[in-house]
This record gives structure tokens, sequence and C-alpha cells, in this order.
């Protein structure tokens, strides 16, 4: 069965781990103190005391790889997942080991040794994490190490279900059919059949031929789900539960304790925590300050060029909407003719739109002409990254018709966003940019802040629908 697989996995896993550790070390103490290719290296301790320090390293970061959750089915984890906790126990187990040298005034161990174990470890356990999941993906596109699974209740939550599993066949699922009351025992979703009623579950688990339990039954169905969550812990199967309603709640659910009563959030908004609020804005202040001084020059030329070139403010202050549907003014280099109030607020620019100025198609291309937000940044009005803001009036006409889309005023809203380096910018899908920004707004972090900057670069500042 998975589950005994599983766990020899996982040894062989710890095994292959440790041996990593071990090899990763003594390379690195080999390049850095017991080879030639650094003459001028200071002999402090001896490699006796390195290999003392390494019978402690081994099991610490086993420990810490346990911690990250490394030892995770890799069904349950992405790649990207990986490599991130990978980093964070590598870091964690490398900023613990010096602290421990500082503490014992180990002032002749090689800290320079400690950074090349460090980078050597990480692209090791990397590589034989990638050759891993490529043998399992073989194994399992052979038949082999599939993990059996039974639906229980046929709805939105098990056609999503079955959907994903046929976009990730590599992950070994095989989904043998649903239970259900009110489809007939031999209707189908893409190939996986109905098998019965929800009373044949039991005799199903009898069977032991089943890995894993999902209940997906729609929510006219919830009477059942302590009957039949009953039968799966009595039968040792494991379980698991696929809400009706995962337009409603975040993919990662914020579950509070009132008094033992778990409760859930609709929406967990990391920025509502006020030590996140404070790196955020920290990070906004700082790094829009430098950027205003570098981009200065540029904005200098740009603001020049404006005023010899056609007749109005070289600034242009729009309202729209930010912090908790507070109206605020935005900044930006005019790249328009001067026009009534109700025809800008109204209407979009469109490709060869007449309104725009030869300047002003250099820099809205280029995306110069958002560089003045970063006084809206330092004002506190905006942030470097978030959600990008919209006038009033279309505020108004998209939270009637697009769902959730007020969400997006629970954080400041940003120069730049996880939407936009995605793509969704200017005269593009507003659900499918919705469903980034609420990506960005439940998966808050300055790491995530710091890679859409960067991504900014790269594929921001030029943009094809900025007309």
């Amino acid at each position: 069965m998975i589950k005994s697989n599983q766990q020899t996995f996982n040894r062989i896993h710890v095994l292959v781990d440790a041996v990593i550790i071990v090899v990763s070390y003594l390379l690195a103490y080999y390049i850095r103190i017991g080879s030639s290719i650094f003459p001028d290296v200071e002999q402090g301790l001896s490699f006796e005391t390195y290999l003392l320090a390494l019978v402690l390293v081994v099991p610490g970061y086993l420990a810490l790889y346990d911690a990250f959750r490394l030892y995770t089915s890799k069904r349950m984890m992405g790649r990207r997942a990986e490599l991130l906790n990978l980093i964070k126990a590598n870091t964690t187990g490398i900023l613990a080991f010096i602290i421990i040298l500082f503490v014992l005034e180990w002032n002749h161990f090689s800290k320079q040794m400690l950074l090349m174990f460090y980078g050597i470890n990480v692209i090791i356990e990397t590589i034989a994490r990638y050759s891993v999941r490529k043998v399992l993906e073989r194994y399992r596109a052979n038949a082999y190490n599939l993990k059996h699974v039974i639906l229980v209740g046929y709805s939105r939550a098990a056609e999503g279900y079955i959907d994903r599993m046929y976009e990730t066949p590599e992950l070994g699922y095989k989904i043998h059919g649903i239970l259900d009351n009110l489809r007939a025992k031999g209707a189908e979703y893409r190939g996986v059949p109905v098998l019965g009623e929800l009373a044949i579950l039991g005799e199903l688990l009898e069977t032991n031929d089943v890995d894993e339990i999902v209940i997906t039954l729609g929510l006219s169905e919830y009477d059942y789900l302590e009957s039949i969550v009953s039968q799966c812990e009595k039968s040792g199967v494991h379980t698991k539960f696929v809400p009706d309603y995962n337009n409603i709640i975040p993919t990662k659910p914020y579950t509070e304790d009132f008094l033992g009563l778990p409760v859930i959030n609709i929406r967990h908004v990391p920025l509502t925590d006020p030590s996140n609020r404070m790196i955020k804005r920290a990070f906004d202040v700082v790094v829009g300050s430098i950027a205003l001084v570098v981009f200065s020059p540029i904005m200098i030329v740009t603001a020049l060029a404006i005023k010899l070139t056609s007749k109005g403010p070289i600034i242009f202050a729009q309202e729209r909407v930010g912090l908790h549907n507070k109206p605020f003014k935005m900044y930006k280099f005019r790249s328009m003719e001067v026009q009534r109030d109700q025809e800008e607020k109204s209407a979009w620019t469109k490709k060869n739109d007449a309104r725009v100025t030869k300047v002003g198609k250099i820099i809205r291309k280029l995306s110069i002409d958002e560089f003045p937000q970063l006084i809206n940044v330092l004002k506190g009005e905006m942030s470097l990254v978030g959600p990008r803001p919209e006038r009033p009036f279309f505020v108004e006409k998209f939270k009637e018709e697009v769902p959730r889309y007020m969400v997006k005023h629970q954080v400041r809203p940003g120069m730049t966003g996880w939407a936009q380096i995605n793509g969704y910018r200017g005269d593009t899908s507003i659900k499918k940019r919705i469903e980034y920004d609420l990506y960005y707004i439940e998966n808050w972090s300055l790491l995530l802040d710091i890679k859409i900057m960067i991504l900014t670069v790269f594929k921001g500042f030029i943009n094809k629908n900025a007309y």
C-alpha cells in the first residue's frame, strides 16, 4: 500500500540526505582547507574538530528538513515550494551553526568553508530531489506507485478535482469512480464513472483496495458528511475533504480557535497583521526614496519634454480608489491632451487613441508616466507592489459584475503587481486580473514583493497593452 511505501521511501530519503550532507561538508572542507586551491588559508582547528562538528550537523540538518516539510509526499508539494523550503532549511541551519560558533568562541572555524558547504549542499540536494521526481514520474507513467482514490459526492468540487488530476498525471493518482445518490450508476465525468450510491462506501472500504477517500459532496448533501467521515476513520483509510464552496474560501484558509470552536476566516490577508504592515511600509519608504533619487534625471527630462511639446500641466492627478475604498489623487506624467473631467473619468485609453500626445506614446509604452506615483508611495497612499488602483466609475461598475472585486481594497494599491507582471495590464480580462490580485493578497510576503519588482524590470516596463 501507498502508506507503507511512503514510509520506506522517507527512510531512504533521510539516508540519502545524510550522505549528501556529509559529502557536501567534506567537499567544502577539502576545497577550502585540505587542498592547495587556497594556499593562503590559515590552519586553525584540526580535521578531527571539523569531524566532531559534522556529527552534530547531520542530525541537526535532518531535523530541519523534517521541520520544513521536506519529507512530505512529493504529490503534495510542488518543485518550487520544495526548493524554497530547502533553501529556508539550509539558511536556518547555517545561521544556527554560526551563532553556536560565536557562543563557543570557536573563532578559528572557517566561515568561508561553511558558506561553501551551504552552496554545495543546496546544489546537490536540488539535483537529487529533481532526479527523484523524474524517476517517480516515469515510474508512475508505467502504472506503478499509483494512489487509488474514490470520490464521495458528485459536485463542482468533484469535477474540479478530476480536472486537476488529468492535468497532472505525473502525481500518480488513479480515480476509480464517484459515489453519489443523485446520479445514476454508469454516469461519468471525463471517463470517471459513478459507481453507485453513498451506501456502498462501507463495502468499498472493506476491500482494502482504496488508498484515499476524497469527500466532494455538494452543498445540499452535507448532512451525510459526519457519517462518511466516521466510516472512513473506522477503516483507517486516509480521508480528504474538498469543499463545494472553494469559490468563496481562499486556497489557504486561516483558521482560528475560538474557545475550542474552529472558525475559518473567509479571506486570510497577511497584511492585516501589524508587524507585516510595518515591514512592508518600511520597505516602501526606503526603496521608494532610493528609486525617486535614481529616476530623478529621467523624470526631469520627461517633465521638460511634456512642457515643451503640449499645453497643460506636467503632472496629471487622477482620482483612484485605494485602501479601505478611500479615494485619493494618483499622480502621473500627463500623456494626453487636456480633456474634460467627464470624458477622462469614464473612458479607457484605446489603441491609437487620438488623445495621446507624441511624448505620451513613448512614456506610456515605457511606463515612465507612472514614476510620479513614487510620491504617492512616500505619502502612504500607495505601495510599490499591490493591486493596481482603479477610477471610481469603474470600481462601481466592476463590483457588481466581477465576484470578489472589492477584496483588492483590503491592501494598499501598488505601482506594479502580480497581475501586471503576468500580462494582465491595460485592456485585458478584469476577472483574471482579480484572480492574480487575490493570490497576491492571500500570499503576501516581502520576498514576493521583491520578486514582483525584479520581474517588473524585465517584463513590466515595456508593455504591449499600454496605448
